[in-house]
């Protein structure tokens, strides 16, 4: 029986804390064989991924699926967009920024099943400094937990946590010039923590920088954060989990298609939490409907359960526990101010 469509996997055997091979055998098992013919190919260095999507686009395959993290959906997407090969997602990395944004299960079985359902969807994708990005970019401190986080020996939210606490009060805020497009030249003067563009609502791990994010509106959502105290540090953290961070005093939203930032130097910006180093001018702009996608139909956030709230308080703990040491070597004159957090933190966990 000839099959409808082709489908190539692209397996990065790297990604992720756990091996490939049994979702490799459940595609064996339950891919629908009446509707795809099927390859599977691994990826043995970096861009490779890219390589064979492109290579498979010019074939004509119907599917492209990255089985990776955000770094093999980014290398997979950026040679699918606007042409006629969908995009899946096998999610198995450290954070999963755009799948979880998709809804797209973490359970193989779960995903497979989606993309058996062969139905596609058109979502925007962004490029900031000429580098495609299909979840979230920015710079600022952010950037430097992305470099942080490439370069540490462990992946996961706890690592996440860890920088975060680890820089967050050696960091110094810089100075920006945001200039959108369109609302003639609007222009935006500010020091910040972090500027985030968004095409989709988080960063990975369930870390919403942009709860009210869709891949599909043609948009981005531009998230600033200010300077803020050591004492709001659990506050803003636990938002970012929740899924409320926009909701926080020292945090400003905006939409636009386009944007141009100028800070006073050169510096790392990340794509897909991918660090690289830039210039002091950056331009970032939101491609409407430039690539197809088999997902669910819904997206964005989603209910954070009173156990999960809990897990995130109790983790947030543990690792300011771990940092607290560091923390105070280096600033010895907060140490009042590192009780209070850490007197903020238990009462939220037993809130929880």
């Amino acid at each position: 029986m000839a099959k409808d469509k082709r489908i190539v996997f692209i397996v990065n055997p790297l990604s992720g804390a756990t091996g490939k091979k049994h979702i490799v055998k459940l595609i064996e098992a339950q891919l629908d064989k009446n509707l795809y013919d099927y390859d599977i190919v691994r990826t043995n260095y970096v861009g490779r991924a890219t390589e064979i999507a492109e290579s498979a686009s010019r074939h004509g395959v119907d599917v492209v699926c990255a089985i990776g993290g955000d770094g093999t959906v980014n290398e997979t997407a950026r040679a699918l967009v606007h042409t006629d090969t969908a995009l899946s997602i096998i999610p198995c990395g450290s954070g999963n920024g755009l799948a979880r944004h998709l809804h797209i299960p973490t359970d193989p079985a779960g995903t497979i099943n989606i993309i058996n359902s062969a139905e596609t969807r058109l979502m925007d994708y962004g490029i900031i400094d000429k580098h495609p990005f299909f979840c979230t970019c920015g710079m600022g401190f952010d950037a430097l937990v992305s470099m942080k986080f490439a370069q540490s020996g462990k992946r996961g939210p706890l690592t996440y946590l860890e920088n975060i606490l680890r820089n967050g009060f050696q960091y110094t805020p810089e100075h920006y010039k945001l200039t959108m497009e369109g609302e003639d030249g609007k222009q935006i003067t500010c020091k910040a923590f972090i500027i985030s563009c968004a095409n989709a609502s988080q960063y990975g791990n369930n870390a919403y920088i942009a709860p009210k994010a869709s891949v599909y509106d043609g948009m981005m959502d531009v998230t600033i954060v200010e300077p803020f105290n050591a004492i709001d540090t659990p506050q803003i953290v636990f938002q970012l989990f929740k899924g409320t961070i926009d909701q926080n005093n020292y945090v400003k939203t905006f939409r636009c298609r386009k944007i141009h930032i100028h800070r006073s130097e050169q510096g790392f910006i990340h794509y897909d939490g991918d660090p690289v180093m830039s210039g002091s001018d950056i331009d970032i702009e939101i491609i409407p409907k430039g690539l197809k996608c088999i997902c669910p139909p819904t997206e964005g956030v989603k209910d954070v359960s009173e156990n999960l709230q809990s897990m995130i308080v109790e983790h947030f703990y543990t690792i300011y526990s771990q940092s607290e040491e560091i923390l105070q070597n280096n600033f010895k004159k907060n140490q009042r101010i590192f009780k209070i957090n850490k007197d903020i933190i238990r009462k939220l966990a037993k809130k929880r």
